[in-house]
């Protein structure tokens, strides 16, 4: 049965009156700009007028090119590119520059109806926007109503990726950490806003729907442009608020969500038992304590769980898993041939964690939880805290299930993945990198204006529902929506659902308690 809707600190204004109301930045901010400047860290956006890039001048067109509209079954999409800066803090005709997908959508026949923006966000980091096929899930629902925009996040689809191709242009471990650092949510947010820019009609303030990642994303854009968002969508997105790292707080609190995870697995797959017992004894005792891999990596125990990452903690996770494992084995065809494991089984296994094709994820995960203080590899920390229980050997040994991990990136993963091994001392350097600015600013956060609705999931592995609940109690006027309907991916379950519902607490359909 899901949790009931809970409201946070005071109500705000439905989406239809913050609509009529004047604009945000100065209800915001209580003040003038230039005060206000004075008194609080404020983003900086690029250095061009807001006048210039709404115009149809050279330099506009040159920061922005639109491309034709086309089709997928009830959809019309356009794609977008602009010209931005690396580094929006020096935004120089010199500087360097990337370039950043958007792919507009709408409804099909609504392609010119004066219809409101909705910015998308994804989960990561490092990954990119969906690929619409057709009109679905969340997507159906707010092309109702909405232009939707997919943000490739700058360094993933085709936003300037980011690979282990890519990379290997920047030769040294200092440079490419030097030009990693503009590719978290500070950066991604300054994106968003030239985006708005150049691409709404009188650059109108925007609704920002973020999942996972996205939703952190969005929580920066609140702190520091609020002035360029009409409402905000968020769906298992609450990050932690704490200065410094907060990494060690989030990994103790998941290491214990993931633990009830395997064993709400093992519970409905007890004949698993002895299915991972039997293979990880095979890894162990294997030469050098693993097997090696299709793409030249090699299959661990302890990257074998890693597993646990995509398969306990979304929809239909726990089923995939098992499925997996139903395929370890090659069968035997001659009498007396050695046991091996399946290629179909070490192929998925690479598929199913998708670093190599994915570097930013492995690279700058830990660093998403970083303000002026390294991570210096959290996870592997606070995993040894728990070492016991999670230590896989020790498992087998005693007769227990073999647990497996969840969201957390180890440093063994750059020794075991072929593709990210050139990446070692890179994510080394970045593990120890303190200098990282603010992602959030907590005051801001407590005088926030903008309408917010957030879905809560009780049960979720990724964002843990107590820090989610502690981010909540310091956004002003945020209502949440908190249930155990749905795990972390409820926007993928039950896409339409849960945006319906979302939008129900802005407009005032669903109202106070």
């Amino acid at each position: 049965m899901a949790v009931a809707v809970v409201a946070i600190r005071s109500a705000f204004p439905t989406a239809a009156a913050a609509a009529a109301a004047p604009a945000l930045r100065p209800a915001f901010l209580g003040v003038a700009p230039a005060a206000a400047s004075s008194r609080r860290r404020r983003i900086l956006l690029p250095a061009w007028p807001v006048a210039a890039m709404s115009s149809s001048s050279s330099s506009a067109a040159a920061a922005h090119n639109a491309g034709a509209w086309y089709a997928v079954p009830d959809l019309s999409l356009r794609d977008h590119r602009f010209a931005v800066p690396l580094d929006h803090s020096s935004p120089s005709p010199s500087a360097p520059t990337i370039t950043v997908f958007a792919r507009e959508v709408v409804a099909a026949g609504k392609e010119d109806l004066p219809l409101p923006y909705l910015l998308f966000l994804q989960g990561g980091p490092g990954f990119e926007s969906p690929r619409p096929t057709e009109a679905s899930g969340w997507m159906k629902k707010a092309c109702e109503e909405y232009r939707v925009v997919l943000l490739d996040q700058r360094g993933t689809g085709l936003s300037t990726p980011l690979t282990t191709s890519s990379l290997s242009q920047i030769t040294s471990a200092a440079e490419q950490v030097e030009y990693l650092k503009h590719f978290r949510a500070d950066s991604i947010v300054k994106d968003a806003e030239f985006i708005r820019l150049h691409l709404v009609p009188d650059a109108k303030p925007w609704t920002v729907l973020g999942q996972s990642y996205g939703g952190f994303c969005a929580v920066t854009y609140l702190s520091f442009a609020p002035e360029g968002l009409k409402s905000v969508l968020l769906t298992g997105g609450l990050p932690p608020l704490g200065s410094a790292c907060t990494a060690d707080t989030v990994y103790r609190a998941c290491f214990k969500q993931v633990q009830q995870q395997n064993e709400k697995y093992y519970a409905r797959y007890p004949q698993d038992i002895q299915v991972i017992h039997e293979l990880v004894r095979y890894l162990n005792e294997s030469e050098g304590g693993g097997v090696s891999l299709p793409s030249g990596g090699r299959l661990t125990p302890k990257m074998l769980q890693c597993l646990g990452l995509s398969g306990l903690g979304s929809g239909g996770g726990f089923e995939r898993l098992h499925y997996l494992f139903e395929r370890v084995w090659d069968p035997i065809l001659v009498p007396g041939a050695k046991k091996t494991i399946s290629y179909y089984f070490l192929k998925e296994f690479e598929r199913w964690l998708g670093f190599d094709q994915n570097p930013l994820y492995a690279l700058l995960h830990e660093s998403i939880y970083c303000q002026g203080s390294p991570s210096k590899w959290s996870a592997h920390k606070i995993g040894s805290e728990c070492e016991s229980l999670f230590d896989p050997i020790k498992a087998i040994k005693e007769g227990r299930p073999v647990y497996f991990t969840g969201e957390m990136v180890f440093p063994c993963i750059f020794d075991e993945i072929h593709a990210l091994q050139p990446l070692k001392e890179t994510a080394h350097m970045l593990a120890h990198k303190e200098d990282w600015p603010p992602l959030y600013d907590v005051n801001v956060l407590n005088n926030n204006k903008v309408p917010v609705a957030a879905a809560v999931y009780y049960e979720d592995m990724y964002v843990n529902f107590n820090i989610a609940k502690e981010t909540a109690s310091q956004i002003a006027g945020i209502r949440l929506w908190i249930t155990n309907e749905y795990m972390h991916s409820g926007i993928r379950d039950g896409g339409s659902h849960v945006f319906d519902h979302l939008m129900g607490l802005l407009n005032g359909k669903k109202p106070l308690f």
